[in-house]
């Protein structure tokens, strides 16, 4: 009986820290990635902010001049924004990620880009969107490289895509056509 009484303490101490060690590290395991996630998210968040966007202007083939973030990335006007507001969200912001600025931030123009042209909107998902004329700008996720434009005149998540001239207006020809169509940033109409 004395056995018994002597081992269960120890048997429970047994237990009892294997219980708390297996809580601790299923803890740890649970805890840890959104830890790190939340980690790197501040990080980048810090580091984004950190940093200025500039806009600046480059040549694409068949299309001219047009405006492009600081990586050399072709940027894109969205029609149903009706140079208002964002309206490209959620699943649309995944292929079409907006250009953002962080709060506080303003937009710098770099060569070839008129400064009180730029802007920047509310976002509905958190943040501001840069704009340009009005118009909020957007990156393709098919662009891979500086220079290329796959998302002129393709219609898209809901609207058409078009890449945008440093006077403001939406070039609406499609890469390698020979007639511009074009809609001027003062005038009324919107493609």
């Amino acid at each position: 009986m004395r056995r018994f009484l002597l081992l269960t303490p120890f048997a429970v101490a047994a237990l009892i820290a294997g219980c708390g060690s297996s809580s601790s590290s299923s803890s740890t395991t649970t805890s840890s990635p959104p830890a790190a996630s939340t980690s790197s998210t501040t990080a980048s968040t810090t580091a984004s902010a950190s940093k200025s966007v500039t806009i600046s202007t480059a040549s694409v083939a068949g299309l001219g001049t047009v405006l492009v973030n600081s990586a050399g990335h072709t940027l894109y006007t969205y029609a149903p924004d009706k140079k208002s507001k964002v309206t490209c969200t959620s699943s649309c912001a995944a292929f079409w990620p907006p250009a953002m600025v962080a709060s506080g931030e303003k937009p710098v123009a770099g060569a070839g880009v008129k400064a009180s042209l730029l802007g920047s909107d509310p976002d509905p998902s958190g943040g501001q969107v840069v704009t340009y004329a009005g118009w909020p700008l957007y990156t393709f996720l098919a662009d891979k490289t500086a220079g290329s434009a796959a998302g002129q005149a393709l219609d898209s998540s809901g609207g058409l895509w078009y890449v945008i001239s440093a006077s403001g207006t939406v070039i609406t020809k499609k890469a390698g056509s020979g007639a511009a169509t074009t809609t001027s940033s003062s005038g009324g109409s919107t493609y």
